[in-house]
């Protein structure tokens, strides 16, 4: 096929940025857009000139000129509709977590693993140049066995207000981290234990501190703080460090690589996940979208992640929840 035709599933923020970056990609057309709500419906559509909308999925999946869908709702709205692409024999892109339960992810991974199409979760950071360059690095045996590594993934209350109805900090920022830390250490986790803290009298928790264990020994360590001061001059701050018997690596992402101070104060934009350059999304969104996109083109799975690699960073922030809300180690 000359170009893979794409309908996005769920048009929240996150659901529209993935429309901006399928616009982006030249092998990839955004055919189709779905959301419950008309007005939402009808503003992103028109944003995008797509003709092809829905509020119903079902109805998009039904549409023969679909290829693919892109499905960005709620982690706890996504077991149905990938299921139901899956059997339309739908190429799947499906947003990270994979969903909110275990059985969820596994009932998702046999549905995958039972046909032939395409199927990739998004975890984004594999796709970031930098957090890329550290996988490499420790492929390569350059700071030998890995003892320690610790992330931190923190991101200012007000993007959060809304949010922590819906999903917490461990789960929702954490999976990154213990995607990467699973990917870097191509071990398993067999234990939890984590705290996390609650002010805001939402339902989820605004801050998460995670520990695990991993069976090779090794230590890793999240804080997940959703509750930075709303001044903070940056979206997220983002750093890594791993330390091996032979060396380690740093990563710090996002602040201060690009910063600015104008009339309104200092801020520091992304310049990695999602920037805008000659009036044109960029960065590691495009990236991942373009590469399953070429996958479904080229008739073959996704390699830079599997199914089950993406199950197993959700049982552990699962594991880490469960510790946060009872107090005690849990063991995988």
């Amino acid at each position: 096929m000359d170009r893979v035709r794409v309908g996005v599933i769920g048009l929240g923020w996150f659901g529209e940025k993935h429309c901006e970056a399928l616009a982006a990609i030249p092998h990839v057309e955004l055919a189709a857009v779905c959301t419950r709500t008309p007005s939402r419906l009808e503003e992103v559509a028109t944003r995008f000139g797509v003709e092809a909308r829905y509020t119903d999925y079902r109805q998009l999946l039904a549409n023969p000129q679909i290829d693919a869908v892109s499905i960005v709702t709620m982690w706890d709205q996504h077991v149905e509709p990938t299921l139901a692409a899956l059997a339309a024999g739908k190429h799947v892109f499906l947003e990270k977590p994979m969903a909110s339960s275990v059985a969820d992810c596994q009932a998702i991974v046999d549905a995958a693993r039972a046909g032939e199409s395409a199927f990739m979760v998004g975890h984004i950071c594999r796709f970031n140049p930098r957090y890329a360059a550290a996988k490499q690095e420790i492929a390569d045996g350059g700071i030998g066995r890995i003892l320690s590594m610790y992330a931190r993934r923190n991101i200012p209350a007000a993007v959060t207000t809304d949010i922590l109805e819906k999903i917490g900090p461990i789960i929702g920022d954490g999976v990154h981290d213990t995607d990467l830390m699973l990917w870097y250490s191509g071990d398993k986790i067999v234990s939890a234990y984590a705290q996390s803290l609650s002010f805001r009298g939402k339902t989820y928790p605004d801050l998460g501190w995670t520990m695990y264990r991993f069976s090779s020994g090794a230590i890793g360590v999240l804080e997940n703080v959703w509750c930075l001061p709303d001044q903070t001059p940056f979206q997220i701050d983002e750093r890594l460090e791993i330390i091996g018997t032979e060396g380690s690596i740093h990563v710090q992402e996002t602040h201060p690589n690009f910063s600015i101070v104008d009339a309104d104060g200092w801020r520091s934009p992304d310049t990695t996940y999602w920037p805008t350059h000659f009036g044109r999304l960029r960065g590691a969104l495009v990236e991942e979208l373009a590469y399953f996109a070429t996958c479904v083109q080229e008739g073959r799975q996704p390699e830079i992640i599997s199914p089950e690699e993406s199950l197993a960073a959700v049982e552990a922030c699962l594991a880490a929840e469960q510790s946060a809300a009872t107090g005690e180690v849990v063991r995988l």
